[in-house]
């Protein structure tokens, strides 16, 4: 079990904004060297910049993640500037609006590449340099959306179910021959990210999905945005923050925790299908005030 990241060498995909930046910025404030990586130049610097004021070593990289060559050769390179690997965040995700018999094949592709095989990849490339490590952790974000289910987000859904999947396995694999290797899935309820301002949808879908969604109950559809713009700006700004997020999983991480469950949203959702397996939809509106109530949307006092 792994008690303290102090001297850790982590490395975190998806830094450059949410929970990637939150990770790489609490684990530096708790004396780990950090490797960020993000497909954003200008995203990236900007976590570098706030990392600076820790006295850890920082080294960053634009990455897909959907590259498998950049991703096979990335563990090379942070053995070579940090000695060694600890900890990996596969943490960068990606969405797209659209029902799947109206989707682009380029979209879906691009999904699965980043959500799913970016994982797969990733986690494929640093296992043999951590499997000796005395304490070392493989954290791959999965989602609510990994549990339940919802109109619109086929390939989303897919991707995230398949590293739950994945990764489950992966962790009784490890469990029976290297216990020294924690295995975590993270499942994410609304964060306040960038993820639907930056998912791929164009005016015409999201009108369609505007229609859609006014044929829902009243709880549903309140307040829902009327722009793409909006609904970027409501998603950012209505989840919890990003860095209560990043310590969630930080702590699950050192109390090893297989699946690590992120706000109460997250935690009722799951219990709803759990219950309910075939109409888990129908006690949503008995859960979504509640949800919304406890949403803490305020960063970390510990970052002020």
């Amino acid at each position: 079990m792994i008690k303290s990241f102090r001297d850790k060498v982590a490395v975190i995909t998806g830094a450059g904004s949410g929970m990637g930046r939150y990770l790489a910025v609490l684990l530096a404030k708790d004396g780990a060297d950090v490797v960020v990586c993000d497909v954003n130049q200008e995203t990236l610097n900007e976590t570098v910049e706030m990392l600076r004021q820790y006295n850890v070593s920082v080294s960053s990289h634009v990455l897909d993640v959907a590259d498998k060559e950049a991703i096979e050769a990335l563990p090379e390179k942070v053995v070579e500037q940090h000695g060694k690997v600890d900890l990996v965040f596969n943490n960068a995700g990606v969405t797209t609006g659209s029902h799947f018999k109206d989707m682009d094949e380029e979209n879906w592709d691009w999904v699965m590449g980043i959500n799913f095989e970016g994982v797969v990849n990733s986690t494929r490339a640093f296992i043999p340099h951590m499997i000796d490590r005395p304490e070392a952790a493989i954290v791959n974000t999965s989602s609510i959306f990994g549990m339940v289910a919802v109109p619109g987000q086929t390939v989303y859904h897919a991707t995230k179910f398949a590293v739950r999947g994945f990764t489950e396995s992966l962790a009784m694999e490890m469990s029976q021959s290297n216990p020294n290797l924690q295995i975590h899935c993270v499942h994410p309820g609304h964060i306040g990210t960038n993820i639907a301002a930056d998912a791929r949808m164009d005016e015409e879908e999201f009108n369609k999905q505007l229609e859609e969604r006014e044929k829902l109950p009243s709880i549903f559809t309140r307040n829902a945005p009327k722009s793409l713009e909006e609904m970027g700006d409501q998603f950012r700004e209505g989840g919890m923050h990003p860095s209560r997020a990043a310590s969630i999983i930080l702590n699950g991480v050192r109390k090893n925790k297989s699946r690590i469950f992120i706000g109460l949203d997250a935690k009722l959702l799951d219990l709803s299908q759990r219950l309910f397996p075939k109409h888990y939809h129908k006690t949503w509106p008995l859960f979504m005030p509640l949800m919304m109530m406890f949403r803490d949307k305020k960063p970390l006092k510990s970052l002020d």
